[in-house]
């Protein structure tokens, strides 16, 4: 298959309904070449900025005290920890989480550990009444750290989510997973207007075709 890079492609998609699954669907084929929004260090730069999950002075900031080659490992191992989530939970997708899980959560929890997180009060322009609030902030010590926030995201889908919930796309050749959060749990596609347009087509030709 061949390969687009993110510069020529369209932004990247976040229409699991999670940002852990969001991320997961970091590399997909949206048309009809394979994407990797993550190939490159720059590359994770702009999928974090989508993300929204560093502020953008912070990505600015070690943009321009980091060498390229450094940032490019730091992807070298998001998509690393990509496709080992990927595994996960394509094994246990469909179904509630077993206990035993835990026992394949080590790594996730060992990336969790290195954060370094602190309290910091600020002003608090939201509220009437009160001039300041308490705000969690990170210490972006390195390179590495960008791995921290999509650490957070894989937790959080681990311990929020359901996985009886978790589907992949149906439409033909598509790689996309998300969470069906719908009241009767029966969204089959990635989007309605991708593959599911592609199906409805499919089948109104089908129905043509039967009926000659």
């Amino acid at each position: 298959m061949q390969h687009r890079s993110p510069a020529t492609s369209p932004p990247a998609m976040f229409i699991a309904d999670s940002l852990g699954l969001d991320f997961l669907n970091s590399i997909a084929v949206p048309v009809d070449k394979e994407v990797d929004w993550i190939d490159s260090g720059d590359g994770l730069l702009k999928w974090l900025t989508q993300a929204k999950l560093v502020p953008v002075q912070v990505l600015n900031g070690l943009k321009a005290r980091t060498m390229p080659r450094e940032l490019d490992k730091v992807a070298d191992q998001t998509r690393a920890l990509r496709e080992w989530f990927r595994g996960f939970v394509r094994k246990y997708m469909g179904r509630s989480l077993p206990p035993k899980a835990l026992q394949e959560l080590r790594p996730l929890n060992k990336l969790l550990e290195r954060g370094e997180m602190f309290s910091r009060i600020v002003r608090d322009g939201n509220r009437e009444g009160r001039r300041f609030e308490l705000q969690m902030m990170r210490r972006w010590q390195s390179p590495e750290a960008l791995l921290l926030p999509i650490g957070e995201i894989l937790a959080k889908f681990v311990c929020e989510e359901n996985f009886a919930d978790v589907k992949a796309c149906e439409g033909q050749g598509c790689t996309l997973m998300f969470v069906d959060h719908t009241r009767r749990r029966a969204r089959r596609w990635c989007s309605m207007a991708v593959c599911g347009n592609r199906a409805k087509q499919a089948a109104h030709r089908k129905r043509l075709k039967s009926e000659h």
